[in-house]
C-alpha cells in the first residue's frame, strides 16, 4: 500500500470471484482505448472460469485508489527453452484515465514484478501497440522493445484446422 499525490491509499490486491465483473469492465475499457472493443466476445462467466475456475489459466490484480477501482493487470506464467527459466508475461494492463500520472501503472508493474521475483522468473514480457503511449512509461521502467520478434497469433478455423478437428 502507498499513499499517492492526492493523499488517497494505493493498494494493489489479488483479485478474488466477486471481481469477474470489475474485470470484465476493465477488459472492455482497455479494449476501447485500443480502438479494439467491436473485438471483445470475452464475458463475465468466461473471465470466472480462466482466472477462479478449476483450472486456472492466469492470475489479476486490481489496483484500487481510496474506494475506487482505477487498474488491473492480467498475467501468467510462460517459459524460455533456451534459459531453462520461467518467465512472467503480461496479457492485460490498463489504468482509467482519470487515474493514470498518479503512480498507478507504475505500482502495477511493480507487483507483477515482484510476482515474477518471488517465482523465481527471470525476465516479464508483454506486448504494446505501436501507437500507444504507454511505450514511454514502460521504456522509463527500463524495459526495451524487442522489435526483431513478430508475434503470430493461429485462432478460430486455422486453429482448428491445424489441429485437425472437424470445421
Amino acid at each position: 500500500m502507498s499513499e499517492i499525490s492526492d493523499h488517497r491509499l494505493l493498494t494493489i490486491r489479488p483479485a478474488t470471484e466477486k471481481d469477474a465483473a470489475l474485470i470484465m469492465r476493465f477488459v472492455r475499457a482497455l479494449a476501447d482505448f485500443e480502438n479494439l472493443g467491436g473485438h471483445v466476445v470475452s464475458t463475465e462467466d468466461a473471465i470466472w472460469k480462466c482466472l477462479f475456475g478449476e483450472r486456472p489459466y492466469a492470475e489479476a490484480v486490481i489496483a484500487d485508489l481510496g474506494e475506487d477501482p482505477a487498474g488491473f493487470a492480467i498475467f501468467f506464467h510462460n517459459f524460455s527453452s533456451f534459459l531453462g527459466r520461467p518467465g512472467l508475461y503480461i496479457e492485460d494492463l490498463f489504468v482509467y484515465p482519470r487515474f493514470r500520472s498518479k503512480g498507478v501503472g507504475k505500482a502495477l508493474m511493480r507487483h507483477c514484478a515482484r510476482v515474477a521475483a518471488d517465482r523465481g522468473c527471470f525476465r516479464m514480457e508483454w506486448s504494446a501497440l505501436d501507437w500507444n503511449p504507454a511505450r514511454r512509461f514502460y521504456e522509463r521502467l527500463g524495459a526495451e522493445a524487442h522489435t526483431e520478434w513478430m508475434i503470430y497469433r493461429l485462432e478460430g478455423k486455422a486453429l482448428l484446422e491445424l489441429a485437425g478437428a472437424d470445421v
